[in-house]
């Protein structure tokens, strides 16, 4: 669908394109702290590339006539859009820098990928198959995409944490090599690197258990939807059997920090390898097997 001069294949590829130079800007913003412009340019940047994701989304919406996430292509644009959007929301709660700084080039590395690396083929909106021709479209695969999304974000601070540990535990035996009479500085140091520490654990949990619902209701949804279209509630299709192994990982992270009281390092462990798993069950499976689902399989 076209508006003005631009379309929506156009339109995620603009918004790749000022994602680069909104990278850069959040990159640089963190070397400069004290100059909030610079931040609020990087902000505006990434609200204006999920205005572009969305749109893109809307137009496709009102072409085809149905919700646009029946390919890959048109999934990644939505990922890009909702993680671009947690983003967002998260930076106006923490007024943090340090989200923007990675979440920003992972948007840039999807909406690059998708927008010029697929297939012309592979983009184009095609008419629905009709196992596709359900209600439960849009539910399931809204709710499977905005969980990646969110527990993506989760597992980006618990990588953020182990990044943190590592270099306050390499830079506190420097400390202690070099230790003076005067202690009071490294002391006030320490004490502040872990309150960050703090902070970015407790963003990690809250986030990665507002995303765990949406997963969980994403496969019921999808397995009501696979009764209705193959007689069969659940098949072992490699999109269903990574999607439990996604669910399993998630439900011991947040079962070790409920019951088990884990924090710090050992949840932020389990949120990394979480990052990984919902890789290979959004993307990686659509390289290495084929499925049931209509992008399941890009080979």
């Amino acid at each position: 669908m076209k508006i003005l001069m631009f379309n929506d294949y156009q339109l995620p590829v603009i918004a790749c394109f000022s994602l680069f130079f909104g990278m850069i800007m959040y990159w640089v913003s963190l070397t400069i702290s004290k100059n909030n412009l610079i931040f609020t340019l990087s902000r505006v940047i990434v609200l204006f590339s999920n205005l572009l994701f969305g749109a893109t989304l809307l137009f496709r919406w009102i072409g085809e006539g149905y919700f646009p996430l029946s390919n890959l292509y048109e999934s990644l644009i939505f990922l890009s859009w909702t993680i671009s959007f947690i983003q967002l929301i998260v930076e106006q709660k923490t007024q943090s820098r340090l989200i923007g700084a990675l979440s920003t080039p992972l948007v840039f590395f999807i909406s690059g990928f998708s927008s010029l690396t697929l297939p012309v083929e592979m983009q184009k909106a095609l008419p629905l198959v009709p196992s596709l021709q359900s209600n439960w479209l849009m539910m399931h695969v809204s709710m499977m995409m905005i969980s990646y999304a969110t527990l993506i974000v989760g597992s980006l601070f618990s990588i953020l944490y182990l990044a943190f540990a590592y270099f306050n535990k390499e830079q506190t035996k420097v400390s202690v090599q070099s230790v003076t009479l005067n202690t009071s500085e490294p002391l006030v140091t320490n004490s502040s690197k872990d309150s960050l520490l703090q902070t970015v654990d407790i963003w990690s949990y809250r986030i990665i258990g507002l995303g765990f619902p949406f997963l969980t209701i994403g496969i019921i949804s999808g397995a009501v939807w696979a009764n209705e279209a193959w007689g069969s509630y659940w098949s072992w299709d490699p999109k269903e059997t990574w999607a439990l192994i996604t669910w399993l990982t998630f439900a011991t992270y947040l079962h070790s920090r409920l019951l088990k009281g884990w924090q710090g390092k050992n949840a932020a462990i389990l949120g990394s390898v979480g990052f990984f798993v919902i890789w290979i069950c959004y993307l990686g499976v659509n390289f290495l097997g084929k499925g049931l689902h209509s992008y399941g399989w890009v080979l």
